[in-house]
């Protein structure tokens, strides 16, 4: 294996073959991003080290497992502005369309290719295509897995048992994976040699014939996915592309951090992250989000290790399901029998409801919660966490069979979330409905000994009024067109990104806790509040002028915590001796949840 500035351990041979003349040709697939690319790195570094340019491709399958315009849309917006991105640095991209088996092979043979690089997918069609290109291309073919912290087979050797197997062997690995990125090697002028070079003019026409005979217009093209997907239309809500994955993180990491320690109440979506289409879509690294929330361990320890756990072990985890499962969407895919022997002894027992994709897909069973998570997923393009769980439980419990319950989750989830075909998502069906990852439960009927979720449950957990009515504002939101406002969002966070990416947000590595200069101090802030609650119902006037100073002030949920303020002027404005300070304290309580939410 070639030594460069990628981890040798990171990349795989899956052919050796004889190293052309040309460029080295990176097919992108799962990694769609110019920055923080493991793949893309490698690729140039080879090229770089052996003189010679490099060529990014991506081959179009115009039906993949069900996609819409909902993630067509969302993923060639993106590819568009990484063509862009690429052209800046002197490397061509070029978009082939069809089978990329076939399309990325004889493309790689025609412009006589020196190596080609692909990143890494552990799903049955992914390792698929990459097997085809390795036995088809006549140039070395070598597998960079950019998308996970720690390689999917360097992280274990196995088929994991849940995550408490897993999570020690990834923490061994990541002084060894975790790591900064190294700056991408410039090879624009290894283009302008190529063109000019006697040696290699034959190669450079190649090079340029294929890259007219793939030409294509991207609004176009868009246009064109957009219409074929027009029954699962895009969301407004996720801007897409690497430059607003990086908006989303420090939205996230400066505003609603502390809030990820309430990600489980669905009543309040602001405190997920909001990453999971960047992430499935590779428009964000995942060790890109880990080492920027690292930043925060000290203010905000509890929710940093939470959110680590969920985008590392968990993501990988489910990587690793896939990768030495590949039956990962049937029941076969399980590999303790406990789980689906206890399914098929319940196979037959009698359903109280038992309803047909339809109704499934339309929101139309007898249980209004369930019905509020699925118009979440059908209207927002995302459906909350636990709820996720919920609605796959119910699925089997009102199917006919556990194997009709796994195929209706997994068309459901991949059809209407923006991140669906994903490994987390397959792997959250699974564990729902077959037990992956999870243990043996009290058993009852219909689910054995499979975990069971309950409505009254629910209840103890969390205000299902007002998870229900969030929903039925999105959809009433979505339905009427609306656009710049919080309403269409499942996270119920705003970001103006046009505003966001002018300002340079997004551009950098990374803020930090401390970049938000324009964030009041913990200082400032509890010396407004205390002049504000010192003069409160005795002096309106004052309180009255104290709490127009705060709601003009830019705050974060995590300096709210960790002043108390959030507490002090909310109590202000519950407080019924004098109405015109209880109104005062309201809108600064509602100014800042917007200064939060973007």
């Amino acid at each position: 294996m070639a030594k460069g500035l990628v981890n040798k351990k990171r990349v795989r041979s899956l052919s050796t073959g004889d190293s052309g003349a040309g460029p080295v040709v990176y097919w992108c697939s799962r990694d769609q991003r110019v920055r923080d690319n493991w793949a893309l790195i490698y690729a140039c570094d080879k090229a770089a080290s052996n003189g010679v340019p490099v060529v990014v491709v991506f081959s179009l399958v115009t039906k993949f497992l069900g996609a819409g315009a909902r993630q067509f849309g969302f993923m060639l917006r993106g590819l568009k502005e990484m063509d862009a991105a690429l052209a800046e640095r002197g490397i061509p991209f070029v978009l082939l369309k069809g089978d990329p088996g076939e399309t990325v092979a004889s493309f790689a043979d025609a412009v006589d290719a020196h190596t080609v690089v692909c990143d890494s997918s552990p799903l049955r069609l992914g390792v698929e295509w990459r097997k085809a290109v390795a036995a088809k291309a006549k140039a070395p073919t070598h597998e960079v897995d950019a998308h996970n912290v720690v390689p999917v087979w360097e992280a274990s050797p196995k088929l994991e048992v849940g995550a408490r197997t897993l999570r020690g062997k990834l923490a061994k690995l990541y002084p060894e994976f975790l790591v900064p990125f190294p700056d991408l090697p410039d090879v624009s002028g290894a283009m302008q040699a190529f063109r000019s070079s006697d040696a290699s003019k034959t190669l450079a026409a190649a090079l340029d014939a294929q890259t007219r005979a793939h030409a294509h217009d991207w609004d176009a093209t868009i246009a064109d996915a957009v219409a074929r997907g027009a029954s699962v239309p895009e969301v407004v809500w996720a801007a897409p592309g690497e430059a607003a994955a990086r908006v989303v993180l420090d939205h996230f990491l400066t505003r609603r951090l502390r809030l990820y320690e309430s990600r489980n109440d669905p009543a309040k979506p602001q405190s997920l992250s909001g990453l999971s289409p960047y992430l499935h879509f590779g428009q964000i690294a995942g060790a890109r989000c880990a080492m920027e929330a690292r930043k925060f361990s000290k203010s905000a320890s509890k929710a940093v290790e939470t959110f680590f756990e969920e985008l590392v072990v968990r993501r990988e985890l489910a990587d690793n399901f896939c990768w030495y499962s590949p039956s990962y969407d049937s029941l076969e895919g399980q590999k303790y029998d406990w789980a689906k022997d206890t399914l098929r002894a319940h196979a037959a027992d009698p359903r109280d409801h038992v309803y047909t994709l339809e109704q499934f897909e339309s929101a139309k069973t007898h249980d209004k919660l369930w019905n509020a998570a699925q118009r979440e997923l059908v209207f927002g393009g995302k459906m909350h966490g636990f709820m996720r769980m919920y609605w796959a439980k119910k699925i089997l419990e009102w199917s006919a069979t556990p194997e009709q319950a796994l195929e209706f989750a997994i068309f459901l989830n991949d059809k209407y979330s923006l991140d669906g075909r994903d490994p987390s998502g397959y792997v959250g069906c699974a564990w729902s409905i077959v037990g992956v990852h999870d243990q043996g439960w009290k058993e009852r009927a219909v689910f054995g000994k499979i975990r069971y979720m309950a409505y009254s449950g629910c209840e103890k957990k969390f205000k299902i009024p007002d998870y229900i009515a969030r929903v039925n504002q999105l959809v009433d939101a979505v339905r009427a067109g609306k656009t710049d406002c919080s309403e269409v969002n499942p996270g119920r966070f705003h970001i103006d990104f046009a505003k966001k990416q002018a300002g340079g947000a997004g551009n950098a590595d990374g803020a930090g806790p401390g970049s938000k200069k324009e964030v009041v101090s913990a200082e400032e802030l509890a010396r407004m509040v205390k002049a504000a609650t010192k003069a409160g119902v005795g002096d309106a006037e004052r309180a009255v002028d104290a709490l127009r100073a705060l709601g003009k002030v830019t705050v974060t949920a995590e300096l709210l915590a960790e002043t108390g303020a959030g507490k002090s002027v909310k109590a202000l404005s519950k407080q019924t001796e004098d109405a015109i300070v209880a109104a005062a304290a309201a809108a600064t309580v509602q100014a800042w949840k917007k200064s939060i939410m973007g």
